[in-house]
């Protein structure tokens, strides 16, 4: 999720002393005490979400050169040089990271067409587009382009596990903004959160073990209506953020996989839910037809049998049925 088209943001590195070629160095702010030395790198138009290599010597970010221009991704070395794009200038791109072994990845529109997608409406308030992402790989100097995903909506915001074998990233392929995981090739998709909301921004720890990541999840009926709303229009209203932190099970089925085997389930229980009602409208039918025999085999002349009244015995029996009836219809309705 992006800020640029409202802010130009300098980037900046916190490095031990080195020659910078083109960086400038800049004074802190006042009563700035964290920074030991604050290097300028970019200059000009809006640059946004840098990431660094592996090698700590590189960094991957979007920079949008004017106003006419899209987002695109661009590499520059930490002391100011070597700035390159590395996306095709079509469509927006966003959330640009290393895989390490000489390939990047990042989001882009260019599936969906490419011209760059129109802004968000404000007159909303302040909301983030969520625009027709897709994910893409490629070389480190943009060549050997490969899309790895393709579900209709978003998909970006994507991050590298410690040991390079997945990336976390937000959807909305399911209809809402929830975080999924998958290997780097495409493959494997599983679902991580499912919560009524916006989940994003997702980073691994160190060890692989956890995400973090933003959300806010309305819990008002208005709130939810408001939200849904805006989804419907593929925007969301970053306002109300809180920072989670999740423990990923190891054993974890691929989404896919754990989606067939619940279709499977409501399938199988909804055969067992039209059994169970066939059954009681087969009974009530019984119950109904023999309240019938009943007030036909005896003669109204002799309307008792025993202590039994043959007349309200036979109203019993048939009104068990048709209850039994209305029951097993109401049973195999819910199946559906």
């Amino acid at each position: 999720m992006k800020l640029t088209s409202l802010f130009s943001a300098a980037l900046i590195t916190l490095a031990a002393p080195t020659v910078f070629a083109q960086a400038r160095t800049v004074a802190p702010d006042s009563g700035e005490r964290f920074f030991s030395a604050l290097h300028q790198l970019t200059f000009g138009g809006q640059n946004a979400e840098a990431y660094f290599a592996p090698d700590g010597r590189r960094l991957i970010f979007q920079r949008t050169e004017n106003d006419s221009t899209c987002d695109q991704e661009y590499t520059i070395n930490v002391d100011g040089t070597g700035l390159r794009r590395v996306s095709s200038g079509l469509g927006r791109t966003t959330c640009g990271y290393f895989y390490g072994a000489g390939r990047i990845f990042y989001a882009s529109t260019v599936a969906a067409g490419p011209n760059c997608p129109r802004r968000p409406d404000y007159s909303h308030g302040y909301v983030w587009g969520l625009f027709d992402f897709d994910i893409y790989t490629a070389r480190e100097d943009g060549s050997d382009l490969h899309r790895l995903t393709t579900s209709s909506g978003y998909d970006a915001e994507g991050t590298l596990s410690p040991d390079g074998t997945r990336i976390v990233f937000t959807s909305e392929r399911a209809g809402d903004l929830d975080i999924y995981s998958m290997k780097i090739d495409g493959t494997d998709v599983r679902q991580l959160t499912n919560t009524l909301g916006y989940d994003g921004g997702p980073f691994y720890t160190h060890d692989g073990k956890q995400i973090v990541y933003r959300a806010w999840h309305p819990e008002s009926p208005a709130d939810q209506a408001e939200y849904r709303t805006l989804l419907a229009q593929h925007l969301v209203k970053p306002t109300q953020m809180d920072a989670y932190l999740a423990s990923l099970r190891q054993s974890t089925k691929p989404f896919i996989e754990e989606e067939k085997k619940q279709q499977q389930e409501l399938a199988e229980n909804s055969e067992e839910r039209r059994e169970r009602g066939t059954a009681f409208i087969v009974v009530g039918w019984l119950f109904l037809l023999f309240g019938v025999m009943v007030a036909l085999f005896f003669h109204p002349s002799s309307p008792r049998f025993g202590n039994v009244n043959i007349r309200n015995l036979a109203l019993v029996l048939a009104a068990i049925g048709i209850g039994l009836k209305m029951w097993g219809n109401k049973v195999r309705r819910s199946a559906r």
